[in-house]
């Protein structure tokens, strides 16, 4: 069934009365967004131009063109800024960077797909009495294991709690105390309560539902949803990119910018196991890669230690904050097994938590998390969380969850400066995909959407200082690949996540990490014309497993059972890669 489009304003209305995510009620955005972009695409050319904005025949939309044969036909866009991702670093990217020119942001999917939306556990901000930038920033180092860039620690920690009141004040609402303040609370590795919370543990949804709200009302940002981007177009001998090529909605384009951000998250869906959600299959990594820029940390792979413990894909989030509020972990006799594992017992970094729960579940088949202690509070607490127990059989107020570790989040990727800026001339990135420093080995909890904010904000404010560039005339006669065969796409995908969960996941040893990469390679020779998401997949999973065979030492992260200790001569290192290259690098922070 057709639905017709709703007026733009009215479907906005409707987008913003929406409460903080539920799986029903991302069902519901969804729906209503696709209709605002009806009445977007419909209504587009009746907007107010911008102060500032391109000449007409020079806008992002304006400029859409459609050449050559009916075999070869190539879309163009041409905008000032061309942002890929739709996830807080890319949404704020663009909202930002619109003050400076037209913006074109693409997705893979629709505007809430993303990794932000599937957010529970909250911001970190020194925002509360009695802590301060320093605190936070010395829980982040000690959590990076001697690896973060200590300049980027220091802009994420001082800036963040500028970049948490503003959101507040465009529209974003947090949880607040019964004085009016922002609630905060502790989470693992904390050494305060920082983590700023909003509908419970509903806050990317609250910050994307925000987000969106404020782009709907930007005449200068345009949309387009399912748009695959699939390679960079960068000037070789300048090392230079100035767009993408992309297909929308099955069509072939090419999109032309002076400056091209890449927003596009991260990459758990290479793993068995994963909170994920589908879109994040590591096609910023590989698109990146290909055009020649570098990556740096790839090994370092953030697993979560409690997703609900379900057959599913992605599997539910059962927040850190739980564990903060005094949820226990228990093995299959019903025994509290952390306490003799860390001094911190259940809030022990992520890595150790998730590495003892893996342990366990191979020792005795079960782990459960234990929050009966908090009854009725729960539901009001972790109202999200309820509903997803709820919804699958479990009452967490009288009964226990059972969970597992997933893949959850890289802390490594593109490499940047300070400003966003990659290796290749006008390409930058923020958000996941992008290495800033500031995880070092090892995230801190609920850093993850501060540094979507913080850096979004600076490679923004950098963009402005982008002079214009000369798109080519005439695109490349190229044609859209089409998928040959889905089938054999789908056993390939399914392949990759089980070598990489089996061989690349949380313990890992040099002889299945040589196995992996020589299966990855095969499933990469063999994969059907078309492919192009599963080739992202092989190519984002091999930059993880060569760069984890590279350490050989065990550090946040990255576990290897053959090196299982830290090795000092490791200390501020870094594994960078680039197209035939990987190399040691020595940190600058």
């Amino acid at each position: 069934m057709t639905v017709p489009p709703l007026p733009l304003a009215q479907a906005t209305r409707e987008l913003t009365t929406l409460k903080p995510r539920s799986d029903a009620a991302v069902l519901l955005c969804c729906g209503i967004h696709w209709a605002c972009r009806g009445a977007a695409n419909a209504q587009l050319s009746e907007r107010p131009k911008a102060k500032g904005q391109r000449p007409k025949a020079e806008e992002g939309r304006a400029a859409r063109r459609v050449i050559g044969s009916n075999l070869h036909a190539v879309q163009t866009h041409r905008a000032r800024f061309l942002v890929i991702g739709s996830g807080v670093a890319g949404l704020h990217t663009a909202l930002r960077a619109a003050a400076h020119g037209d913006v074109l942001l693409v997705t893979k999917g629709s505007l809430f797909d993303s990794g932000t939306s599937y957010a529970q556990g909250g911001i970190a901000a020194a925002l509360g009495a009695g802590d301060s930038p320093e605190l936070h920033r010395q829980d982040t180092l000690a959590a990076g294991a001697a690896l973060c860039d200590r300049r980027a620690v220091e802009v994420l920690v001082e800036e963040g709690p500028a970049r948490v009141r503003e959101l507040q004040l465009a529209g974003a609402h947090f949880d607040l105390t019964p004085g009016g303040k922002i609630a905060l609370g502790r989470e693992a590795a904390h050494s305060r309560r920082r983590i700023a919370h909003a509908g419970g543990d509903r806050t990317g949804a609250e910050i994307v539902r925000s987000l969106i709200q404020r782009l709907a009302a930007t005449p200068s940002v345009h949309v387009l949803e399912r748009t695959r981007v699939l390679d960079l177009l960068v000037m070789q001998r300048a090392k230079r990119c100035y767009g993408a090529k992309a297909t929308i909605a099955g069509s072939p384009a090419e999109l032309y910018a002076d400056a091209t951000v890449l927003a596009t998250g991260g990459c758990g869906q290479l793993f068995r196991y994963t909170t994920n959600p589908r879109v994040a299959t590591g096609d910023g990594y590989a698109i990146a890669y290909r055009a020649g820029a570098v990556l740096r940390d790839m090994e370092f792979v953030q697993f979560h230690p409690t997703a609900l413990d379900t057959p599913e894909n992605p599997l539910a989030l059962v927040s850190e904050a739980v564990r903060g509020e005094g949820a226990r972990l228990l093995d299959a006799n019903g025994k509290r097994f952390m306490l003799k594992r860390h001094r911190l017992a259940e809030l022990a970094p992520r890595d150790v938590v998730a590495r003892e729960i893996y342990r366990e579940k191979q020792r005795t088949g079960e782990v459960w998390l234990d929050a009966t202690a908090l009854g009725a509070e729960f539901a009001t607490r972790f109202p999200g969380i309820f509903a997803l127990c709820r919804a699958r059989g479990i009452d967490p107020r009288t009964e226990r969850i059972p969970v597992t570790p997933a893949a959850h989040y890289m802390m490594g990727g593109v490499a940047t400066d300070l400003a966003g800026r990659s290796s290749i001339e006008r390409l930058y990135a923020c958000g996941e995909v992008a290495c800033t420093g500031v995880h070092g080995a090892n995230r801190l909890a609920s850093n993850s959407l501060l540094e979507g904010l913080v850096f979004a904000e600076r490679v923004a404010r950098d963009l402005e200082r982008a002079k214009p560039l000369k798109p080519p005339r005439r695109p490349s006669r190229w044609s859209a690949p089409r998928l040959s065969d889905r089938g054999a796409a789908q056993v390939a995908a399914d392949t990759i996540r089980q070598i990489m969960w089996d061989h690349v996941g949380i313990d890992r040893e040099a002889t299945e990490l040589t196995e992996a990469i020589t299966a990855l390679g095969d499933i990469g020779r063999r994969l059907p014309t078309g492919a192009t998401e599963e080739s992202n997949m092989v190519q984002a999973a091999m930059l993880i497993a060569q760069s984890a065979l590279r350490r050989d030492e065990s550090r946040g992260g990255h576990h290897r059972r053959d090196f299982p200790k830290l090795r000092r001569s490791w200390n501020a290192r870094h594994v960078e890669q680039m197209r035939s290259e990987v190399r040691g690098q020595k940190s600058k922070g």
